[in-house]
């Protein structure tokens, strides 16, 4: 998959902060995603002795029958510090570098983690939508910020996610019996399709399946039946 150029990542929090005031015009929210045959997750996770190593794994699945059709794994330093609210600079520049080895491109990403349910509507499901300029989706396992009321307890029961005066998302139940989850648009889409792809990516679990095939290949695990071939940078 081809990068775009994108802005400096070696930069102070308060410069990371301004260049997400700067991208925050350029998201956009209606939903332009058209037909949807292919899905990815995106994780990013850390190893090594004080986590000074971000590991990112990008899965595309078939959609919607949901079986692996390529993914990619990297590895870099970490060069950013844990800030809440800045998570794109930290984890970013390796989704990128993993981004670059996929021989497939998705119709849309789905990131584990925040879109416009940021302080500053900057999450890193938007800042990586706006640098692609590919439809994207945040899907988080807990609020950074605002309040969601409990949904009710059955599958596509969700409250809306609001801060302050506005609605940034929604508490979406994917499975009876356990915690929402919390989507929120990246990039190009509406919350309402956003949803709607979240929940036909949820089978037997209270997580998308992008977000667990990442997972387990982030981790070096077998992703299933339908097996691709690793690629390791």
């Amino acid at each position: 998959m081809k990068i775009p150029p994108t802005h400096r990542w070696d930069v102070a929090p308060p410069e990371a902060i301004q260049i997400q005031r700067d991208l925050v015009s350029r998201v956009i929210e209606q939903d332009r995603l058209g037909e949807v045959r292919l899905v990815a997750g995106v994780d990013v996770g850390f190893e090594g002795e004080g986590n000074q190593t971000a590991r990112a794994a990008v899965v595309v699945l078939s959609f919607p029958a949901l079986e692996p059709v390529d993914h990619a794994i990297a590895r870099m330093p970490v060069t950013f510090p844990y800030v809440p609210g800045l998570l794109a600079f930290r984890e970013v520049p390796v989704v990128l570098r993993a981004l670059e080895q996929l021989e497939t491109v998705p119709d849309v990403f789905i990131v584990d983690g925040h879109g416009r349910a940021h302080p500053r509507r900057m999450g890193i499901a938007c800042h990586l939508g706006v640098l692609l300029d590919q439809p994207t989706i945040g899907c988080a396992k807990s609020i950074l910020c605002g309040q969601a009321d409990e949904p009710e307890n059955r599958v596509g029961a969700r409250s809306p996610l609001i801060h302050g005066t506005e609605a940034i998302g929604a508490a979406l139940r994917t499975r009876p019996g356990t915690a929402p989850v919390y989507v929120s648009i990246g990039h190009r889409t509406s919350l309402e399709r956003a949803i709607a792809v979240v929940l036909q990516c949820c089978t037997r679990y209270r997580l998308p399946e992008t977000t667990r095939y990442a997972h387990r290949v982030a981790g070096g695990e077998p992703i299933g039946e339908h097996p691709v071939q690793k690629r390791l940078f």
